[in-house]
């Protein structure tokens, strides 16, 4: 699974967790990131592997994903 280049999915990576392409960090951690507050700018600085359009990719999938299945909260 491949989300604009950005997001892999592989069994044999991060237990097969989504995460930014070529860097072993999971789209979660980029959400929790951004849950706690966190700016994009913090973020960089915390993990300067990434981009500014690998944390736009995080927020995107995490979108496609909340479409998908109705969780009750």
């Amino acid at each position: 699974m491949k989300l604009s280049g950005r997001i892999t999915v592989d069994q044999d990576i991060c237990h097969g967790q989504a995460c930014i392409k070529g860097t072993r960090i999971p789209v979660s951690v980029i959400l929790d990131c951004l849950a706690e507050g966190m700016s994009e700018k913090e973020i960089l600085k915390e993990y300067p592997t990434l981009t500014a359009q690998d944390i736009k990719a995080a927020i995107e999938y995490a979108a496609l994903l909340s479409k998908e299945e109705l969780h009750a909260i």
